[in-house]
């Protein structure tokens, strides 16, 4: 038996999870190019482990925000796939009703905040729901996703500075897949490891394999800890890969395919699969049943999409202001 620091129930939940939202994103691409699917389309496919790793540790109450590439990130907090999936088909019945599409995702009942279309525009907010949770005296935590390009805006170091000053409960998590859009890490900034942009701030900050599941979840453990503890935030580099292109629209023909196929030994749901395999604890009719279990998931959400009406047009008039039971108002 090979050592594990997880259990076999930890194993198969991650293999279940990240291979769900990885048949969904593919059911996406294809849905896209029927053109079911319209405007930017940013697939998750490869980065599966950063958000596999993170939820084994956070609680329900506990926040999150991304940034444009979100439709894992919701499913993840527990936004029905339907939900999603009818968003992307811009049906009333999407999880922001139709009106956001595949950049927009918002869920404030599954303490979901976007989704953000501005390049960085969420770090902010991301401080200030850590602030409002530190305000209202609970031990939430947030959870504030960005990509390698958000680093160059100055919102970041507006954040950053703000954050380590009133030490809120947030944890910065750069998805470092080497391209914002088409351009390089290496070719937009002197400082190639981006995690030591926290370090000005005095900002504990470290380096993750965010091919590795394992190596986000104690990564994220270690941040989380702090927060909940009053210690304030953290800046983690999670290093991970998109196979696809930044968009539906992009070829990615600014990378070579060797060094696609090279991610791609390191794909974080074969190594999953690998571990529970050489543990024995999972059968190849296991596997077959799993697979067919999320293919009718994806399905059904496919089907609930293709049957949801389209928003009527007095919705245009409707969420232009926050309600009052709003969960973030503070009193």
């Amino acid at each position: 038996m090979a050592k594990t620091k997880f259990n076999k129930e930890q194993y198969l939940k991650w293999y279940e999870e990240m291979l769900l939202w990885r048949r969904f994103e593919e059911k996406a691409s294809q849905l896209y190019i029927q053109q079911k699917i319209r405007g930017f389309c940013h697939l998750y496919i490869g980065q599966e482990a950063v958000v596999a790793g993170a939820m084994s540790v956070i609680r329900d109450s506990d926040n999150m925000i991304s940034a444009y590439r979100d439709h894992v990130h919701p499913i993840a907090k527990g936004v029905s796939p339907n939900a999603i999936m009818a968003e992307l088909y811009a049906k009333i019945t999407g999880c922001s009703k139709g009106k956001g599409g595949s950049m927009h995702m918002f869920s404030a009942e599954h303490k979901f905040f976007g989704g953000h279309g501005i390049v960085g525009g969420q770090i902010p907010l991301g401080a200030g729901i850590a602030f409002a949770d530190k305000y209202n005296g609970n031990d939430n935590v947030t959870l504030c996703y960005m990509g390698d390009g958000a680093v160059r805006q100055g919102a970041l170091h507006e954040a950053f500075n703000m954050a380590m000053l009133w030490k809120l409960p947030v944890i910065f998590i750069i998805e470092n897949n080497n391209y914002a859009m088409g351009t390089s890490v290496e070719r937009t900034s002197n400082v190639h490891d981006l995690y030591k942009l926290g370090l000005s701030y005095d900002m504990p900050s470290k380096p993750v394999d965010g091919m590795s599941v394992e190596a986000v979840h104690e990564a994220t453990e270690w941040a989380v800890d702090r927060a909940r503890k009053g210690d304030g935030p953290s800046l983690l580099e999670v290093k991970t890969y998109r196979y696809r292109g930044h968009s539906m629209s992009d070829p990615g023909k600014y990378r070579s395919k060797e060094e696609v196929e090279e991610y791609k030994k390191l794909d974080p749901i074969e190594q999953v699969l690998d571990t529970l395999k050489k543990n024995k604890w999972i059968s190849a009719k296991q596997i077959e049943e799993i697979d067919e279990k999320i293919k009718q998931i994806v399905e059904e959400s496919v089907q609930f999409a293709e049957d949801s009406p389209y928003p009527e047009a007095d919705e245009l008039y409707k969420d232009v202001y926050a309600q009052e039971d709003y969960p973030y108002i503070v009193e």
